[in-house]
């Protein structure tokens, strides 16, 4: 139970790494606040309280990071983020824009949000979800490794800025993960084709992602701070 009396606020943890990073948080005593993009109209335990706010929504990110100031957690996940891929010279520039504004923006905004209590405290952590896309990049994946480019050299200056006050910022590098997001994007073939280039020969699984970010924003890390860790079964050393 390390997260007995912690208070985590994850994005994105209605399905998928959210849900499972969310999950893992409530099985080790935190008390877990979760967002999702809509109500499903039924129940799901998966967190204490649920925020429903669609990062499409300027103003909706900007409730939500209303909410994070009003929780004032101990923990804050940005999990949340899209993908469109296609041609650069193809990409639409609202698509652009709106992939900017999900997985770089509300970040951003609910970072500061979450900030001043952890300073208070003298104690926070932060995880920002990247991707191996954000560490290399491949063909017509310019605005989704352009957000997580960015998502991760944001960390590096909060962590710059904010380590000394004991809130301590990284940022995760998950590779081909088996979730739902991967495989409407990529298909079965895009998968089976990344999948060979990944020296552990399979795609990883979502509660793996979960155990790094619970290690990363526990007690037990005293000095890891300003990273982008990647976790994609050697697929971007190789």
């Amino acid at each position: 139970m390390r997260f007995s009396g912690k208070k985590v606020f994850v994005t994105g943890a209605s399905r998928g790494i959210g849900r499972a990073i969310a999950a893992a948080f409530k099985s080790e005593g935190a008390h877990v606040i979760g967002t999702r993009t809509r109500d499903p109209g039924q129940a799901d335990d998966t967190c204490h309280e649920w925020i429903t706010a669609d990062f499409s929504s300027v103003g909706q990110i900007k409730e939500c990071a209303d909410a994070v100031r009003a929780a004032k957690p101990d923990v804050l996940v940005n999990n949340v983020g899209i993908n469109k891929i296609g041609p650069f010279i193809e990409i639409d520039p609202a698509d652009f824009l709106a992939i900017q504004q999900v997985n770089v923006f509300a970040p951003f905004l609910l970072c500061q949000a979450a900030i001043p209590a952890m300073k208070t405290k003298g104690w926070g952590r932060i995880v920002n979800v990247s991707s191996i896309w954000g560490k290399v990049s491949r063909e017509y994946r310019a605005s989704y490794s352009t957000s997580k480019f960015a998502i991760d050299g944001m960390t590096l200056a909060l962590a710059a800025e904010h380590s000394a006050d004991g809130i301590l910022a990284n940022s995760i590098a998950p590779g081909v993960i088996d979730t739902e997001l991967t495989r409407r994007v990529l298909g079965e073939s895009g998968i089976k084709s990344l999948v060979s280039g990944v020296p552990v020969r399979r795609l990883g699984r979502a509660e793996e992602i979960a155990r790094l970010v619970l290690w990363l924003t526990s007690d037990e890390n005293t000095y890891l701070t300003g990273q982008n860790v990647a976790i994609d079964g050697g697929f971007s050393r190789v």
